[in-house]
């Protein structure tokens, strides 16, 4: 390709363009030639030259047979299926058998299972209004407990013996029985707590339900701390290490790169990710480019099917010679010293960069910025 280009340059008519046969060229790629023509006082192309390069057919004055192109595949898109969610409705039937009053009948009527902390709260309300509080059979019911089985009645010892009516136990007594019969021994303690509590619970008659003391919850409490203490390390270790010294290692910005004989026309990138350069030879004279976009300061790409540098970041572009045509670049891209060592090598300094500003003269002619071939 630079064979060529050198070529072109020396006749004036092909320049910066790969030879035939070749594929379409973008707007970019013509005009990057374009202006490399108008740089080089080469003939610029014509109108029927730019059309036969969009479409990738030889120019008039070029031979060879036109490329076709085939047509791009229509996409479709599929169509989803409907998709429909039927939530089953659900019917909780009331329990519960036993001596309960008309007002926990009702409440069980309406097919609402009550929680334990629903219960304590009820319990609690009762207490401070001074009714009677809920029974065992009331709280089994509410519950939606199957009911215990009644006792069997007596039977009288005397024929028409008048029965005698028990005492209503006050409310404290019934409260107090029902806690005693659930959990084993009466919760006692100073004040009203909080609804919703274990101390409610426990004060409602209801037991606080918690998790078992058994060889699984051990090892899964013990993961959960050890997961705690991880991550309690992490961030000490973390935090000491914020004061230790950091070294930041630079590459070097004065290394040997070949000699001369090695590099043939066109831009070689073997030093691109060890020294960030292009080395650039041309007919007359061998240079190397600072790849560093003007823009932004990223590192550009090396297109080499269309014969430039394209800038990923914000799209700036740049010649094979790392002169800005498009793109935000502001100017083209700098050239870095260049000298032969005395074991006849080529030195570089990127220390010390030539430029060419935006509306100044150039110093890339200047003694240093390029090696004569």
């Amino acid at each position: 390709m630079a064979d060529e280009s050198a070529e072109g340059v020396q006749n004036g008519i092909l320049g910066h363009l790969p030879p035939w046969p070749r594929i379409a060229l973008n707007n970019s790629v013509i005009a990057m030639e374009q202006a490399y023509r108008q740089r080089k006082g080469l003939p610029l192309l014509t109108d029927a030259d730019i059309e036969c390069l969009k479409v990738g057919q030889p120019m008039p004055w070029e031979a060879g047979a036109p490329a076709g192109t085939a047509p791009a595949p229509a996409a479709t898109a599929p169509t989803a299926p409907p998709a429909a969610a039927v939530a089953p409705a659900t019917l909780i039937a009331p329990a519960g058998n036993g001596n309960i009053s008309e007002e926990v009948a009702k409440w069980v009527a309406q097919g609402k299972k009550w929680s334990k902390s629903a219960i304590a709260a009820e319990q609690a309300r009762r207490n401070r209004k001074g009714l009677t509080a809920l029974t065992e059979a009331e709280i089994t019911a509410l519950l939606g407990e199957p009911a215990a089985p009644a006792p069997a009645a007596a039977p009288a010892s005397v024929a028409g013996a008048v029965p005698v009516a028990r005492p209503v136990a006050p409310a404290v007594t019934a409260s107090a029985a029902a806690s005693v019969a659930r959990t084993g021994e009466s919760t006692k303690y100073v004040g009203t707590p909080a609804v919703g509590t274990s101390r409610a619970a426990a004060a409602g008659g209801v037991a606080a339900v918690g998790p078992d003391d058994n060889e699984v919850n051990r090892a899964r409490r013990r993961m959960v701390w050890a997961s705690v203490g991880a991550f309690l390390t992490a961030w000490l270790l973390a935090f000491f290490r914020f004061f230790l010294p950091r070294t930041l290692f630079e590459p070097a910005t004065n290394f040997k790169i070949g000699y001369p004989e090695e590099y043939g026309l066109g831009v070689d990138t073997k030093w691109q990710q060890k020294y960030r350069i292009w080395v650039d030879r041309t007919p007359d004279r061998l240079f190397v480019i600072y790849a560093r976009c003007t823009h932004l300061g990223c590192t550009p790409d090396w297109k080499p099917s269309e014969n430039k540098f394209k800038c990923p970041c914000h799209g700036s572009g740049y010649d094979s010679e790392g002169i800005n045509f498009e793109g935000p670049a502001p100017r083209p891209m700098d050239r870095a010293h260049v000298e032969i060592a005395p074991d006849g090598q080529i030195l570089v300094d990127v220390s010390r960069l030539y430029q060419w500003p935006k509306g100044q003269q150039t110093h890339f002619n200047d003694d240093g910025s390029f090696l004569r071939a």
